[in-house]
């Protein structure tokens, strides 16, 4: 029931962020007319209403089943422990939608994507969103397909996995002495951060059209965060003061996960914004497409630096303050993995926010397509202009609060991991708090780094990213090779086009797109779910039962799962930021610099954007659900590897 719940309602987000970005866009266009202020807030508001959608779809689902199951087996502490070993199921549910919608949107939209610009704008040589281009339509329908669809089911399942991650570890803290407050803290923490994005939404808006719209939207995320902090500060006191004098450890890690939020949006701005990175690798489209290629894959290889510094940070801080906290020494570990969930919850409170920006990505951007092809005035173009290029730094930013939540997420469900496979054994043997061979999530995390089968599972884990990672890329060449012969054929046999005077196929390009997403996205959807599960039972049949390799099923899964972790972490990082970053050279030299639109330098870097394509929309935000998958599948199925 969980799984279908959790499935179900990932969907639902999917569609609401689709329905919205398809009322919206029109809507954005024709407020171009009038001023950027009026489109700004059409498109923004637009995206908010996803944002606060899909965050309450999130909660709602996990009440239901929480209250249904607490009808089930009853609401004392022991019942409540089973309850969410099953509620697990509703985050599996939600990972494996929003596998198949971010990784299935993605292939569409980007082989649209790519097919449009090499096409038509190299080859044609017609503007970006132009009619008389056969792949636009599918182009159009793309961004709400993969940016709305895709990243709405993706924050739904970070939101899912990551408060049911958290309650995982609360019920841990229960059995310590402490009331089931430590279990529902998350979900108070994700309630009040609701809130509080929506005050933040309601304040955004632009002065004149030479406002600076990333600098509007920062304002209305400094006030997201600013109530974050005080919601924090609140709850922690009113449900733990009552327990513990070390509720303002708990505090401090909330506003460590907060800060982490904010440091990532920084470091997302400066590489894909108008700055130094995007600057440097339009400076080299001057020399041609290769030098543009090069700068680019050396941007994205650097940014992958800060914001590790950052998790790691984040990740040891927020540790040691809830290690510090605990009442005794046995229980110091499972105190510090609290403290971790409180500073990744307490990040992800802001998600309401972080996915309206990103939905006012694709709502823009479609929005200055619609302008496009109705032939309005170049100033309604070039407002739209203005919100696309904000939308691409959005979308840019959004993916890298992503990608840190799913590095504090699988860091947590990791934990969380340890902590069902130690009552598993437990219960196996029937033991019980106080007996001797007690088993404890201590006991479970001593994994020795230097046996070669621990390495394996590592290195599998590592591997099937770029394996991964190298299927959605795959995918996107094939379905793109596919729609540019289709857009020369008609080009070609169609000579009425390019006057105008003959209207393209436009539903031959969407056939493609559609039938090239639903071929490619099967396997690698498969492969997160299929490959932890058959290694962790070739080990425990293989393996565990020769002496000194009882435990080697889930010790070589956990290692499996950090490796996938680290290096997904990487990827997505590198993808992101990379492609992003491509994006906005592209976008700054049509603006007038380095020769402007239909220059050589113009010409480099639409090679450039049209590699960075499938990394930033396709294989990148993919990366994020399969390493929060990983997780979540080993989660649901930690009873086979014991």
């Amino acid at each position: 029931m969980a799984f279908i719940i959790g499935a179900a309602f990932s969907i639902l987000s999917g569609y609401i962020g689709m329905k919205v970005s398809v009322n919206s866009n029109i809507r954005t266009a024709s407020a171009a007319r009038n001023n950027l202020n009026d489109a700004f807030k059409t498109s923004f508001r637009g995206g908010a209403l996803s944002g606060i959608a899909v965050s309450t779809l999130s909660l709602v689902g996990l009440f239901i089943v929480v209250f249904v199951y607490n009808i089930c087996f009853g609401a004392d502490d022991e019942s409540l422990k089973s309850t969410l070993r099953l509620v697990v199921g509703y985050a599996f549910g939600a990972s494996f939608a929003a596998l198949f919608a971010q990784l299935g949107g993605g292939i569409y939209t980007k082989a649209a994507d790519v097919g449009a610009d090499l096409v038509g704008k190299v080859e044609a040589g017609i503007p970006e969103d132009d009619p008389r281009n056969p792949a636009v339509i599918a182009d159009l329908v793309g961004d709400n397909v993969g940016d709305c669809a895709g990243r709405g089911a993706d924050i739904f399942e970070s939101t899912a996995a990551e408060i049911i991650g958290s309650m995982v570890i609360g019920t841990a803290v229960v059995a310590t002495g402490m009331s089931t407050n430590w279990v529902f803290l998350p979900l108070v923490l994700m309630a009040f951060g609701l809130i509080a994005s929506l005050v933040g939404i309601l304040i955004v808006r632009l002065k004149d059209d030479n406002a600076d719209v990333c600098g509007s939207l920062n304002v209305g995320y400094y006030l997201t965060i600013a109530l974050n902090l005080v919601f924090l500060g609140i709850t922690t006191y009113m449900l733990l003061s009552p327990e513990t004098d070390s509720w303002l450890n708990f505090f401090g890690a909330g506003v460590v996960g907060i800060a982490l939020g904010l440091a990532i949006v920084y470091i997302t701005q400066y590489y894909t914004g108008d700055h130094k990175p995007v600057k440097g690798i339009a400076a080299a489209s001057q020399t041609g497409a290769a030098t543009n290629v090069i700068e680019g894959i050396s941007i994205g290889m650097e940014s992958t630096v800060l914001p590790v510094v950052c998790i790691v940070i984040a990740i040891i801080s927020t540790y040691l303050l809830g290690f510090s906290a605990a009442p005794t020494v046995d229980d110091q570990m499972i105190y510090g993995f609290y403290g971790t969930a409180i500073g990744t919850i307490a990040m992800l409170a802001s998600s309401a926010f972080i996915l309206a920006e990103d939905t006012f990505g694709p709502i823009t951007d479609n929005g200055g397509g619609i302008a496009e092809m109705s032939n309005q005035p170049e100033e309604v173009r070039n407002r739209t202009d203005k919100l696309d290029s904000a939308g691409n730094t959005t979308k840019a930013l959004t993916k890298g609060y992503a990608m840190a939540s799913a590095a504090l997420a699988a860091f947590l469900l990791f934990a969380s991991i340890a902590e069902v496979i130690a009552d598993v054994k437990n219960v196996n043997e029937g033991l019980f708090p106080g007996d001797a061979g007690y088993h404890t999530i201590t006991e479970i995390f001593n994994i020795n780094i230097g046996d070669p089968l621990i390495f394996v599972g590592a290195l599998v884990g590592a591997v099937l990213v770029f394996f991964f990672a190298s299927l959605a890329i795959r995918a996107v060449s094939k379905a793109a090779g596919e729609m540019i012969e289709e857009v020369r054929r008609q080009f070609r046999e169609k000579k009425g086009i390019m006057e105008g005077t003959e209207e393209p196929d436009y539903a031959s390009c969407v056939d493609i797109a559609t039938r090239g997403a639903l071929r490619a996205m099967v396997v690698p959807a498969l492969l997160p779910i299929l490959v932890p599960i058959a290694f962790g039972l070739i080990y425990k049949f293989a393996l565990s039962g020769m002496d000194g390799f009882e435990n080697i099923a889930y010790t070589g899964v956990l290692a499996l799962v950090i490796g996938g972790t680290i290096v997904g972490i990487l990827m997505a990082n590198f993808l992101n930021n990379g492609g992003g970053a491509w994006d906005n050279a592209k976008k700054y030299i049509e603006e007038g610099n380095y020769g402007g639109k239909k220059s050589p330098a113009h010409a480099a870097a639409v090679v450039g954007d049209t590699i960075g394509d499938p990394f930033k929309d396709t294989a990148g935000p993919s990366i994020h659900v399969l390493v929060k998958l990983l997780s979540t599948i080993c989660l649901v199925m930690a009873v086979l590897f014991v």
